[in-house]
């Protein structure tokens, strides 16, 4: 894949970043090298073209060598470009190619680390953007590598000059009234200071006037600092421009992950699981006087449907289903796809009458709703729906029931624990009673020690109960409560299917008639 430009838009850099092979990855980070070291290379000229201006400012011995390895490095890249996409399916040579990528790229970043200063703009931001976009876009070992290797190169720079060695410096400054008559290792933060103490003797009395501002303008530290920002600031705009790029394409990517896990695909309901979180937060939440109703709706005969009309016509349907659900209930309701042909709405704060209510209606646009196929095929499909809601009284009972299961359970061990603690206790007495008959000095050491025992034994009682009461205030509900309000519209929804479809039951009719059932399915144990 041919590289251009026009890939750094944000939708591009995201297929970039995730669907580009590693053969094209690399190519954009070669042609980013290439665009950086151009730059420099253009600098260079500029430098070259003006060196009678500009020439007691950089050292030119040094200067002609960095230009010739810039130029180098312009050809290398450039060939560089074009040559990794069509090597993508030799996997050896490309990782062959990303390395020598890294070395080189590293080279010269400890070159500009060397010649402009460890410390100076330049440096920071090509050690650390060229490590970022680097991680980005090719083998993450071989980048974290090279930047470890800088890492130790900057601590040489800074050690090397006390040991008496010259370390080549891009930088040139000609003063004939400050006391430097050799090269002194000077770091960017000195040079800078200096530099700044002689363009403050420029100004007269403090006042910028057009003869001051053109000596200012031909200063070593204006030239510097223009430098810097020709050589740093757009590389670190960029920098900061694909990351926060990168941080929209995973928030976009962590949206749409979020949004598969919790949307059926096809009905763009909610999904079971997303479906069953919820309805248990609405249940969490709801008032000590509200009711809390379940409907549980299953598609008449939707094999049928398949069979006879294929299944797009069946995934029209569930979608258009889906469609009138949506439209017909409120915002508080909580509609989900529960399984293949089945939905399940919980209406949060409603009483049983309204749940009856609503599920008729439902019922009612289901079955005036015409399904129109491709083929030109109408037909009209029905619904069978249970409905079951938990009342306030009813909620009230379950949550005692379960609290005083909760409070028999915790105190059976709590007893067990107590009695051994006595057990324990009556023996450590028999011992000292034995012993003390000869041993006066044992016997209160063996008294203190039971002393001891006792309260770390009355310490982890405590402890129990405090445990057991947290438990106890915890446990509100059974933890599988949604799915047992679910089985109970379950049970009205067969029956609703025995009675011959398209109807609509209430579960709590149905439990009225067997009173003698409702323990069971609210047994807590």
């Amino acid at each position: 894949m041919a590289v251009s430009i026009s890939h750094l838009g944000y939708r591009k850099l995201s297929r970039v970043i995730f669907e580009w092979q590693a053969a094209d990855r690399a190519s954009l980070l070669a042609l980013f090298i290439l665009l950086e070291v151009s730059s420099h290379w253009l600098w260079c000229l500029f430098v070259w073209w003006r060196q009678d201006i500009y020439g007691s400012y950089v050292n030119m011995d040094v200067l002609y060598p960095l230009w010739i390895g810039l130029t180098l490095m312009v050809l290398f890249f450039s060939w560089m470009v074009s040559r990794l996409s069509p090597i993508r399916k030799d996997t050896d040579s490309l990782y062959k190619w990303q390395a020598i990528i890294v070395t080189l790229y590293s080279l010269y970043i400890a070159v500009v680390i060397l010649v402009m200063g460890h410390s100076s703009l330049v440096a920071g931001v090509s050690l650390v953007g060229g490590a970022m976009l680097g991680m980005m876009l090719i083998r993450r070992r071989y980048v974290w590598k090279a930047f470890l290797g800088h890492i130790v190169l900057i601590f040489l720079v800074t050690l090397v000059p006390y040991f008496g060695l010259t370390i080549p410096n891009l930088r040139q400054m000609t003063m004939s009234s400050f006391p430097l008559d050799g090269y002194s290792y000077l770091t960017y933060s000195e040079m800078t200071s200096i530099e700044n103490a002689i363009s403050a003797s420029i100004f007269k009395n403090g006042i910028l006037s057009w003869e001051t501002f053109n000596q200012l303008r031909l200063s070593s530290a204006f030239f510097w600092r223009t430098t810097h920002i020709y050589m740093a600031l757009p590389k670190a705009i960029f920098i900061i421009y694909m990351f926060r790029t990168l941080l929209l394409i995973l928030d976009n990517s962590k949206a749409e992950i979020m949004q598969y896990a919790n949307q059926d695909e096809l009905t763009q309901l909610k999904s079971r699981r997303y479906g069953l979180t919820q309805m248990q937060q609405a249940l969490l939440a709801m008032g000590d006087k509200q009711d809390f109703s379940v409907i549980l709706l299953d598609l008449d005969w939707f094999k049928n449907i398949n069979d006879n009309y294929g299944h797009d016509v069946g995934d029209q349907v569930l979608s258009e289903v889906a469609q009138t659900l949506l439209k017909s209930l409120s915002e508080e309701s909580i509609v989900s796809r529960y399984g293949g042909e089945e939905f399940l709405i919980v209406l949060p704060d409603t009483q049983h009458d309204s749940a009856m209510t609503i599920a008729k209606q439902l019922r009612q646009d289901i079955a005036q709703h015409v399904i129109k196929s491709d083929d030109g095929t109408d037909f009209n499909i029905t619904a069978s729906i249970g409905v079951y809601t938990l009342t306030h009284e009813e909620r009230a009972r379950i949550q005692s029931e379960y609290r005083a299961l909760a409070l028999e359970e915790s105190s059976q061990p709590l007893a067990e624990t107590q009695k051994s603690r006595r057990q324990e206790a009556d023996i450590n007495k028999a011992r000292t009673d034995k012993t003390s008959i000869n041993k006066a000095s044992t016997n209160k050491a063996s008294t203190q020690k039971e002393s001891s025992q006792k309260t770390r034994a009355q310490k982890r009682i405590s402890h129990r109960r405090k445990r057991a009461a947290t438990e106890i205030l915890k446990a509100q509900l059974p933890s599988d409560i949604c799915q047992r309000l679910i089985c109970i519209a379950d049970k009205a929804l067969y029956e609703a299917k025995d009675r011959g479809r398209n109807q609509v039951v209430s579960a709590n009719a149905v439990l009225a008639a067997e009173k003698d059932k409702i323990a069971v399915l609210y047994a807590t144990s």
